[in-house]
């Protein structure tokens, strides 16, 4: 592969990491907002993006250093501690607005945070 070719190569898949990225937390703001009602799936993503599901992988991975998924999960969790730490929206609602049901949430924060959702919301609680 030439040199341009390479350059070219490395800018697009830096091209679809950003994509990747923006269309994650976009569609995370559509849920929290209600303007969306399905968590879209990796290969949803990657239909978006106008590449296969493999492609976003090795993209992903060779650009960021972990799955996609990873990234994905991190954003969730981000978006989660956001509204319990800023706003009185009860935890069952913001997993309903993430697609999960109340308890298999609060499983999923615990097993990525160590502490259950409202362990954590009571720890960031101003005194």
């Amino acid at each position: 592969m030439s040199e341009a070719a390479e350059t070219h190569y490395g800018e697009r898949k830096d091209e679809i990491t950003d994509r990747y990225f923006e269309l994650i937390h976009s569609h995370l703001e559509d849920l929290l907002s209600g303007s969306a009602d399905l968590m879209f799936e990796l290969r949803e993503i990657a239909d978006r993006l106008s590449v296969s599901q493999k492609h976003l992988i090795r993209v992903v991975n060779e650009t960021r250093g972990n799955h996609p998924c990873h990234f994905y999960v991190q954003a969730i969790l981000e978006k989660s501690k956001h509204l319990m730490a800023t706003t009185q929206i009860p935890i069952s609602e913001i997993a309903r607005r993430l697609t999960y049901d109340p308890s298999n949430f609060t499983k999923f924060f615990k097993k990525y945070e160590g502490v259950t959702p409202l362990q954590y919301r009571n720890s960031v609680a101003a005194p």
